[in-house]
């Protein structure tokens, strides 16, 4: 007997923080990423597969430790299907920037995107920073709904999209 396949609402991937071994499966992600979402990331796929493995792993082992930055991933076993990252803030000593928060289409509706800021925020609190900042494409409303259902708060603030200035972000904050 064969049992059905696993409603998206009840798939759970677990969620932690990269680790150096997972270099070649970030790489995957990170292409599927940027294929995806295209808006939503400072880099093209085109730059992206360019970038030599020796590049991809220097990277992975920097945000795998330490309190500077840090990339988190969603991990069910084969590829990886979910990340978030976060880094402090140059300006702001309280504040983390969450950053590439992306969860394949298959897992979205899984709430892997909650679990995903989870870990940034308690990532964020252990290191001192108690607020966490993030920055939306104006127009990206599913994005913003799924934002402010985890807390997230639009601050009014509008800025250029730093690839494509004729776009706009806003930002959003909630606590750590």
């Amino acid at each position: 007997m064969t049992s059905a396949p696993a409603s998206p609402a009840t798939r759970t991937a677990p969620v932690r923080r990269v680790r150096p071994d997972d270099t070649a499966r970030m790489r995957a992600l990170r292409l599927e990423m940027l294929a995806d979402a295209p808006l939503a990331f400072l880099e093209t796929v085109a730059e992206a597969a360019a970038r030599p493995h020796a590049q991809y792993a220097a990277r992975i082992a920097y945000v795998s430790q330490g309190c500077h930055t840090a990339q988190f991933v969603a991990d069910p076993g084969g590829r990886l299907v979910g990340h978030a990252g976060g880094t402090a803030s140059p300006d702001e000593p309280d504040l983390t920037l969450v950053y590439a928060v992306y969860v394949a289409p298959a897992w979205r509706g899984t709430g892997l995107v909650g679990a995903l800021i989870d870990e940034v925020a308690a990532w964020s609190r252990a290191c001192g920073r108690p607020q966490l900042m993030l920055e939306v494409v104006v127009g990206n409303d599913r994005a913003c709904r799924a934002y402010h259902r985890l807390g997230f708060t639009d601050t009014g603030v509008r800025v250029p999209h730093p690839k494509l200035p004729a776009l706009r972000e806003l930002q959003m904050r909630r606590p750590a």
